[in-house]
């Protein structure tokens, strides 16, 4: 089986799992794992941040982010698909009590202008307290629904410049921030640098098997640390686990490329083929989203799994592949010839 469902289908590598076996190791609740403070702080050195704190996901370094920036009734800001709104399980509503209001992104990325009448200045008349206070604006990149797509630099710094001139804080949703970097070659401390809070996945693109940080200052990590707990994030002997995080960091990152090549490739593969559309110039990472002509994605992905290729449906007639490490040039050409051999079976 062809697994193209998620970049989180990623395997640990021999070398990883040997480097998680010889980990040292303590009790990560009580701050003594060595393991975990190693790649705490070697996250949060590659971020430019001055702290970090290691969880078992990105929705959870997401939902305390939200928490440790806001109390319940806040405003939060996020862009109409963010990962954070539509995919976490309506965490922020559940666990901060926070109001989500929506921007109209394009392909997740939405400008300072589109934030601009959120921070307008009631007028005298209208009594100040009857609206809840906008605390935040999310972020996320790259962008998940938006196929992968790239945030430009100057328009995170616009948003943030305007947010901060307001009293406004920023999260960043990076989980997939990595990719950017390899995409663009700026930093991701470059990424980071508008954000109070940062959130990297180390269990997609990189190929970990667990975890999530949290990165920004010293106070604001204390303050997540305390939420990190609330939730039930906290953990023993994580180590072990933090241990292939923390290979990845060191050993992956600049393999990258290598999935935006092969997601290209598969884009371009596609867009040959009459029943699909896609436009293989929006492809800029490791994300493939295309549409059906004419087919239900349900029935497509479904003949495609039995043929030995495994996707993901996203809407009636949308379908999401992600590539990975794992994935390699020539089972990219054998998707291909499934993928059309499937359309052929349906049509």
């Amino acid at each position: 089986m062809i697994d193209l469902r998620s970049d989180t289908c990623s395997r640990p590598t021999r070398e990883m799992r040997t480097a998680m076996a010889e980990a040292e190791v303590g009790d990560d609740v009580y701050g003594g794992d060595p393991t975990v403070k190693a790649l705490e702080a070697r996250t949060a050195e590659l971020l430019g941040k001055e702290d970090a704190v290691y969880m078992p996901t990105g929705t959870m370094t997401n939902q305390v982010a939200v928490r440790t920036h806001t109390e319940p009734g806040d405003v939060v800001l996020l862009d109409q698909a963010a990962h954070i709104y539509l995919l976490e399980g309506g965490g922020s509503s559940a666990f901060s009590g926070v109001l989500p209001r929506l921007l109209p992104g394009v392909r997740g990325i939405f400008t300072a202008k589109d934030v601009e009448p959120f921070l307008a200045p009631a007028h005298r008349f209208f009594p100040a307290t009857v609206s809840g206070p906008l605390r935040l604006i999310c972020l996320e990149n790259t962008h998940n629904i938006g196929g992968g797509s790239i945030w430009p630099l100057v328009e995170i710094r616009n948003v943030a410049e305007l947010a901060k001139s307001h009293g406004v804080t920023l999260h960043l949703d990076g989980a997939r921030l990595w990719h950017a970097t390899a995409a663009t070659g700026i930093a991701e401390a470059d990424y980071a640098a508008s954000f109070d809070t940062v959130s990297v996945c180390f269990s997609k693109g990189l190929g970990a098997p667990v975890g999530s940080c949290l990165v920004g200052s010293r106070d604001l990590i204390a303050r997540a640390r305390r939420f990190k707990q609330q939730f039930g994030g906290g953990f023993r002997q994580a180590g072990i686990i933090a241990a292939g995080a923390l290979h990845a960091l060191e050993h992956h990152r600049p393999r990258l490329q290598e999935t935006h090549d092969n997601a290209r490739r598969f884009a371009e593969g596609l867009a040959a083929l009459p029943q699909i559309e896609i436009d293989p110039a929006n492809v800029e990472t490791n994300i493939v989203r295309f549409r059906l002509v004419d087919i239900e994605a349900g029935d497509f992905v479904e003949e495609a799994y039995r043929r030995g290729v495994h996707m993901l449906p996203s809407g009636g007639d949308a379908v999401r592949v992600v590539f990975y490490l794992d994935i390699q040039a020539p089972q990219v050409d054998e998707a291909l010839s499934i993928i059309e051999e499937s359309l052929h079976a349906l049509s």
